[in-house]
């Protein structure tokens, strides 16, 4: 959730790189710098934390006198937010940015080690420039330099490079993570930047790269790899930072796919799971989890309770925030305590967390913002990386926060030796099938779009599903109350001939959660009991059922979690769609906020 920017033309440079990162603010970061050349100097500004930090450290002093440069907003993959891991990154002559992974860092790392490169920082990013330049050193050429760099890389990735040794010039290669060219609305003057935000008020045309495009420009010209198009800008800066969706929580949905991505990063090894964060010893003496949360991230913790002790096994149980700091709980220091939020501000889970502190016991919490409250009491932070969250209604924080917590799961079982390596390999395999399961695909959300005309009245929902698929449904049907404000209740499907079967009738909709890897026979016959009584059957699942009113079909796949999160994607537009035929407003839900900070 990196951005990107860069700027060359007559313009106060320093003025426009600042703005135009203030702009990618909503995408995330951790800390965030600028590298500007003027003659041959290139003039280098970081800092940690907000770009009001940055502005603070660049001054009033800065003249108008760079002819470019770059700019970048960092969310820490490999190595922790600082000063030194924050970009722009440095060789001895030369500097870039870039947003994404570079798959095969390690191995061109030890390559440039034994060639005699020096590196400072802790991150993938610094093996582009010092490979830029020993190809440079060799060649003698700034555009072969950077042509043979990019083809060695290996992963998503979009970079800007500057160098005095071809002055005046921006270098930029495109694969996987996006970046945007602009004409400026002056002479010679061109835009970079990771999304359109940035651009707007700027300029009147925009190339769009696609993967493979890579090219430099300098004041009077760009040089494409391949043939592009140029089209106009949006006008509005708030479509620009929802990259052409409707809506905010629509943008998020579809960024899932690349978010659980960053938040693996670092962390999914070729056979193992690494926390940089906390020592394995953490779970030394620990007999218990007792995880605590609210709305969607106790529906995480929820779910995250069965791969603790499926995988991990060790004792977990899961508290709603609101109700533990009231029922004079019993606290033992052999107990883990993990408290989940996406803001790090949740009052309830807040002060649920203190009085953990308070009696003892080790603590994590698994965040989405840095330097928040609970960053700041917890002894170990795990960051999710999923980027800023504009959607009141979560989406993107759940997925991220299930992700993390399995991959906890799999790093106590590895060294509480709970279960077998066969089993951690096919578990980290399911693990990087994630980001394809989440992948919004046309057909389903068009299915999605077209079965919403069907459940805009009733007398409400019942979502039903057995043991991960239990918090699954939970989380749906908290999505369709909130932003369609229809009646809608999660069940774990054997509990509903135990009373809320009752309420079966051709009016109350049943959305039934059938994975074809865990327990689908059992949940077979709850929905066969349900149809019996003429519930509305819409069926998500693999496998083709008969009785069902409506069926979503979803891919077959080799582990139920993977079923999980493709079903998750399906509620989450299902709902959405819902809302929008409703006519409410999916961003902005009434009497919601994003962040409660309140009782």
């Amino acid at each position: 959730m990196c951005g990107i920017v860069g700027y060359i033309g007559k313009q106060n440079t320093a003025e426009i790189l600042l703005n135009g990162l203030k702009e990618l603010e909503y995408r995330g970061y951790d800390s965030a710098g600028i590298a500007m050349l003027n003659d041959n100097n290139i003039d280098v500004f970081k800092a940690v934390g907000k770009i009001a930090n940055l502005n603070d450290k660049v001054g009033t002093n800065i003249n108008n006198n760079y002819e470019l440069g770059i700019g970048h907003t960092r969310w820490a993959t490999h190595g922790k937010p600082t000063e030194l891991n924050a970009h722009p990154h440095l060789g001895e002559y030369s500097y870039v940015v870039h947003n994404g992974i570079i798959e095969n860092y390690k191995e061109l790392k030890d390559e440039l080690l034994s060639l005699g490169h020096k590196f400072v920082s802790q991150t993938d990013t610094e093996v582009i420039v010092h490979l830029f330049e020993h190809y440079f050193n060799d060649l003698n050429d700034a555009t072969k330099a950077f042509e043979t760099t990019v083809k060695r890389l290996e992963g998503a990735y979009s970079i800007l490079l500057i160098t005095k040794a071809q002055k005046g010039t921006i270098f930029f290669m495109k694969h996987g993570s996006p970046m945007a060219i602009a004409k400026g609305d002056n002479e010679n003057e061109f835009l970079i930047a990771s999304s359109d935000a940035p651009l707007i008020g700027l300029a009147k045309e925009v190339v769009y790269l696609e993967d493979g495009v890579y090219g430099k420009l300098t004041a009077s010209n760009i040089e494409f790899s391949q043939d592009v198009s140029w089209v106009n800008l949006p006008s509005s800066k708030q479509l620009a930072q929802k990259d052409g969706y409707r809506f905010f929580m629509e943008k998020e949905i579809y960024e899932q796919d690349d978010v659980v991505t960053d938040a693996m990063l670092g962390r999914l090894g070729d056979n193992s799971i690494s926390f940089d964060e906390f020592d394995s010893s953490i779970i030394d003496g620990i007999d218990e989890i007792k995880i605590c949360a609210c709305g969607t991230s106790y529906h995480a913790g929820l779910t995250a309770s069965y791969l603790f002790e499926r995988l991990s096994k060790v004792r977990c149980s899961v508290e709603i925030a609101s109700e533990f700091r009231y029922k004079e709980p019993l606290l033992s220091k052999n107990t883990l305590f993990l408290v989940i939020s996406q803001s790090g501000e949740t009052a309830d889970t807040l002060e649920a967390l203190k009085m953990a502190k308070n009696a003892g016991l080790k603590s994590i919490v698994i965040c989405n913002v840095d330097n928040s409250s609970m960053t700041r009491v917890a002894d170990h932070t795990v960051l999710t990386r999923a980027g800023i969250e504009k959607g009141v209604a979560s989406t993107k924080a759940f997925s991220t926060q299930t992700v993390v917590l399995w991959m906890m799961a799999l790093y106590f079982a590895k060294h509480k030796q709970t279960i077998c390596d066969d089993t951690i390999s096919s578990e980290i395999d399911a693990l990087r099938e994630v980001p394809r399961s989440l992948k919004v695909y046309d057909i389903v959300h068009e299915k999605c779009r077209r079965l919403s005309k069907r459940y805009l009245h009733g007398h409400g929902f019942f979502f039903i599903g057995r043991d991960v698929f239990f918090p699954l449904a939970l989380e749906g049907a908290l999505k369709l109350k909130e932003i369609s404000y229809l009646h809608a209740e999660g069940y774990p499907a054997g509990e509903m001939k135990h009373g809320p079967i009752a309420l079966a009738d051709p009016e109350l909709f049943t959305i039934a959660l059938m994975p074809q890897h865990l327990h689908y026979d059992k949940i077979k016959s709850n929905v066969e009991e349900l149809s019996a009584r003429d519930s509305t059957i819409c069926a998500i699942s693999p496998l083709e059922f008969e009785l069902a009113d409506d069926f979503i079909k979803t891919s077959k796949a080799d582990h139920y979690m993977l079923e999980f999160f493709e079903m998750l994607v399906v509620l989450q537009l299902l709902s959405m769609e819902i809302s929008v035929r409703l006519g409410n407003d999916v961003d902005m839900p009434r009497n919601l906020a994003k962040s409660v900070t309140v009782e």
